[in-house]
């Protein structure tokens, strides 16, 4: 019998994730398992410490809080932007993902939250970002 994972390790697992209600919103169903080194922090941190200590072959199922998943949802990552400001974007519909330069020059994801005859309102929360996340998930293999 091989070691449980730990720190270090590359992994191979199946998933699914759901929200508090049920609804799937990831899943390796159908697909091949993730591949991953535990403690990269190449994964939301809640996952990687689930899988640290499950030995090949074992399943289990958590909840994570938003601090564990994609963080809290913050309202100063939402803001109203002219249409006026936007450069070439003409069809712009709500949920659309963009990206925008920030004042620092840095690129950053943005969504489209609302639309108004003058503006746009963009949320740079993740939009899983806030969320309580469940996690069904199998460790396949130690690599």
């Amino acid at each position: 019998m091989t070691a449980p994972a730990k720190n270090g390790d590359t992994v191979k697992v199946h998933y699914t994730g759901r929200l508090e209600d049920g609804t799937v919103f990831d899943s390796t169903d159908g697909r091949e398992p993730i591949t991953f080194e535990i403690g990269a922090g190449n994964l939301i941190p809640g996952f990687e410490e689930a899988v640290l200590g499950m030995n090949a072959g074992e399943s289990k199922t958590i909840r994570l809080t938003p601090e564990q998943a994609f963080g809290l949802w913050f309202e100063e990552n939402v803001i109203e932007v002219p249409k006026a400001h936007l450069e070439g974007e003409l069809n712009i519909e709500v949920g659309q993902q963009m990206q925008v330069k920030r004042n620092d020059g840095a690129t950053i994801t943005v969504f489209v939250t609302d639309i108004k005859p003058e503006s746009i309102t963009l949320d740079a929360n993740h939009p899983l970002a806030g969320k309580a996340l469940d996690f069904d998930i199998s460790l396949v293999e130690i690599l």
